[in-house]
């Protein structure tokens, strides 16, 4: 397999990490940094920083942050100055984005930005790139400053710029065949992230490792993984389809306990659904909160999607979303409200799967 000279030594490596303890395929985390009622952003970067430095004790394989904005609710709004932070808290644990989202930025400005995380950590640096603005579209403008239309049918031709920039791959006649991205090199690896069809499809023909998000998309989950692997072309990247699903998955002690702070997160989703996002409920608001029929149904949906219960209730619940999808790696996202829950959640499911 023939890779181009810029490109990560070890591109395969970097994607492919090997499962550690008991676990049939690595695990991984991905965090929003929550802010609740009482829970300062600075609360919740102190708390996601925390938890990158215990999961790589644990023996967790990567840690991605997500890109959000205009969402009172999630801290994580830039994600390569979090990414940069935290790396520099680690050492030897993947930092990445779960993900950038493509059409809020330059394609040069994403170039620029993990070619210095890369520079600044070689070989520890994911981009993992999603082609929805992860926001509202007043605020979309905003971002991209310019009032034309909002649409995410640029993608192939922005993420396409993307990798030329990182790869310095313009053809001579190309507009910006004399543009530069520095610093420039090795090229993190790239992953594409999508809840449908359509990233998995791109993912496929390009040869890239797919991230698909199961935790709020779940009924797509096995079509797309589909669409990706009779897709799949290999690449300088991959010689063969790599993909990973993000679960929500809550541990505790017990499964009531896991229950108990599993339903602010529920709540949290359909405030989000209803077009009123706002900061992330407490369990006692959660548990005084008054549904409707329509709202307790939705809960009921949110949780049975979600993985909650005693160590012993997720790893059985995990082990089967496994074996139904059979996918290379798990990434688990928990936004918990209570730090120490969250950070014990993360801990039980480790301990499970004898990570370390």
């Amino acid at each position: 397999m023939h890779r181009p000279m810029n490109v990560d030594a070890n591109p395969d490596d970097a994607v492919r990490g090997a499962a550690r303890g008991d676990s049939p395929v690595p695990l991984s985390v991905l965090d929003l940094a929550p802010v609740g009622a009482e829970i300062t952003p600075t609360d919740a970067l102190n708390t996601t920083t925390e938890l990158a430095r215990a999961a790589e004790r644990w023996g967790y394989h990567r840690f991605w942050v997500a890109e959000h904005h205009g969402m009172p609710g999630i801290a994580s709004s830039a994600p390569a100055v979090v990414i940069a932070h935290l790396a520099a808290a680690t050492s030897t644990l993947r930092v990445g984005s779960g993900g950038v989202m493509l059409p809020n930025h330059a394609p040069l400005v994403v170039a620029e930005q993990f070619g210095t995380l890369q520079a600044l950590h070689p070989g520890r640096i994911d981009l993992g790139i999603g082609r929805a603005p992860g926001t509202d579209q007043a605020t979309a403008r905003a971002l991209r400053r310019t009032t034309g239309a909002l649409s995410a049918d640029d993608f192939p031709q922005q993420l396409g710029e993307l990798m030329a920039f990182l790869r310095g791959e313009f053809p001579i006649d190309h507009p910006y065949a004399d543009v530069h991205s520095v610093p420039n090199g090795a090229v993190p690896p790239i992953w594409l992230l999508g809840s449908s069809g359509f990233s998995a499809q791109v993912a496929g023909a390009l040869g890239l490792p797919f991230a698909f998000a199961h935790h709020f998309a779940s009924q797509n989950t096995l079509p797309a993984l589909d669409l990706y692997r009779e897709s799949f072309e290999p690449s300088e990247v991959l010689d063969k389809p790599y993909a990973l699903i993000g679960v929500q998955a809550i541990a505790a002690d017990t499964d009531e306990e896991a229950l108990r702070l599993a339903r602010p997160i529920a709540l949290s989703m359909l405030r989000l659904r209803r077009g009123n996002p706002g900061r992330m409920p407490s369990p006692e608001e959660a548990a005084a909160y008054p549904y409707d029929e329509m709202e307790s149904a939705f809960v009921r949906s949110w949780l049975a999607d979600a993985v909650h219960g005693s160590p012993e209730t997720v790893r059985a619940e995990l082990d089967e979303l496994r074996e139904r999808t059979q996918v290379d790696e798990l990434m688990i996202t928990a936004n918990v409200y209570d730090r120490k829950a969250k950070l014990r959640s993360f801990e039980l499911i480790s301990q499970e799967y004898r990570l370390n």
